[in-house]
């Protein structure tokens, strides 16, 4: 796979800070093969209008996070709007669609925008809604009143079902138009905020369009519907909207959670009704999640559209069905990982034969092992901080001083501090000073 040195930076970049990169995940993926056909499929189904529900289990450290943004990049390849949303209590509950929908609409990404890009995709609609009216009709490009009436009659029949559920959406964005016209450009930027549901719009710019209040639970799905016809009509095939820790519903009051789960089971269904041609939404969470008596089971309707059988040979999961499962880390995936990202630094350096001397695959099978027996022989939970080390602590230092052996020079130490809470409570070590490191 070829990858560009700034992509191969951001990379090393997110390591060494001990998080997942945003891009560039093919370099480094793993065990994830068994469903890219799956993927690719449903991603198909999706580009020609249809819609896909999928949910993603595993533990802590299986990947959930790295599966997705891994199917996010197959999605930009092939044109997709995509987004990641964190599910959280206060931040993002899943209970308030309308809050999930601003989250989506706030981290909207295409192919060639890696963030805020819903004022180019409106641009690039409004763009294609006039070059088709010059096309199907016989228009004076330079007569402005006429192409506008027109555009406007044009956004109405494709915006369809929308127009009748929710009003507002096409009312908003004929008095967005107007007013790039007009050269109010802060009154089109309100309404462009507005419509992506942002609060505190000023009256001002409700008043100019003729609109209400904010954007609720209920008015959140109307207007995914608008901005899936937008994404169809200006070339991208749908939108993958990721919902990331979803199992965070555990944590939560009773009557919240209980809500949540009733919002989920909601969206499912109207995936399956065909309400969200162009959809593929994503979940992750974990086991406990699926199965645990404070997460799906507490919804049996949510709980049987959900159900798959995961007592089974994990060699013969479908990846085709509603739920799968990430199998996490073995001791040799953990070391596949560590050389891919050996590698990949030795490729971004001017000291490639030294990295590869001393960082060579005996080395990382020894670091590996190390950090896996500090963290109490949990497999699962090393990725995370197994490559932070492995590039902040090794391969940076192998990268900048001639002399540095990490055999002779590096002993590895893992504080408490530099776990995450996650991270710490698995840990089956009663301290990390417990276990000795033989490298």
């Amino acid at each position: 796979m070829s990858i560009s040195q700034q992509r191969r930076q951001d990379i090393l970049d997110a390591l060494r800070r001990g998080t997942v990169p945003q891009y560039g995940l093919d370099a480094l993926a793993v065990g994830l093969l068994p469903f890219e056909r799956a993927f690719d499929e449903e991603l198909e189904k999706v580009s020609r209008g249809g819609a896909v529900f999928k949910a993603i289990r595993g533990e802590y450290g299986s990947g959930k996070t790295f599966a997705s943004r891994w199917l996010r990049e197959k999605a930009h390849r092939l044109g997709f709007a995509c987004a990641e949303v964190q599910i959280s209590e206060t931040e993002t509950p899943l209970h308030r669609l309308e809050t999930v929908y601003r989250r989506l609409m706030e981290r909207l990404t295409t192919p060639d925008m890696p963030s805020g890009a819903f004022q180019n995709i409106v641009e690039a609609w409004f763009y294609t809604l006039e070059e088709d009216v010059l096309a199907q009709h016989d228009i004076d490009p330079n007569d402005s009143e006429a192409l506008i009436d027109a555009t406007d009659l044009l956004m109405e029949k494709r915006l369809g079902e929308v127009v009748r559920s929710a009003p507002a959406f096409a009312l908003t964005l004929r008095a967005y138009r107007r007013a790039l016209l007009e050269d109010q450009e802060e009154i089109a930027n309100g309404l462009l905020a507005w419509m992506a549901g942002q609060p505190n719009i000023s009256a001002a710019v409700k008043r100019y369009a003729m609109i209400k209040g904010d954007i609720d639970h209920f008015g959140a799905l109307s207007f995914l519907q608008g901005v899936l016809t937008i994404l169809k009509d200006s070339g991208h095939p749908g939108l993958l909207l990721v919902l990331d820790e979803v199992e965070t519903l555990q944590r939560m009051r009773g009557d919240v959670r209980d809500k949540s789960l009733n919002a989920l089971r909601q969206l499912m269904d109207e995936v399956d009704s065909g309400r969200f041609p162009g959809l593929y939404l994503v979940i992750t969470g974990t086991p406990a999640f699926y199965d645990g008596p404070m997460g799906v089971q507490r919804l049996s309707p949510l709980a049987q559209r959900l159900a798959v059988d995961f007592t089974t040979d994990a060699r013969f999961d479908n990846p085709r069905a509603v739920q799968i499962r990430l199998r996490g880390f073995s001791q040799e995936s953990l070391e596949e990982v560590g050389r891919k990202v050996r590698n990949l630094y030795a490729d971004n350096s001017a000291t490639a034969d030294r990295i590869l001397r001393l960082a060579d695959d005996d080395y990382i099978a020894e670091l590996a092992k190390a950090v896996t027996g500090k963290l109490g022989g949990k497999v699962g939970i090393a990725p995370r901080i197994f490559l932070k080390k492995l590039v902040g602590e090794v391969l940076d230092r192998i990268d900048q001083f001639e002399d540095f052996n990490p055999r002779q020079h590096y002993a590895l130490t893992i504080s408490d501090t530099e776990l995450t809470s996650v991270e710490r409570a698995t840990s089956a070590a009663s301290s990390v000073d417990d276990i000795e490191l033989d490298l």
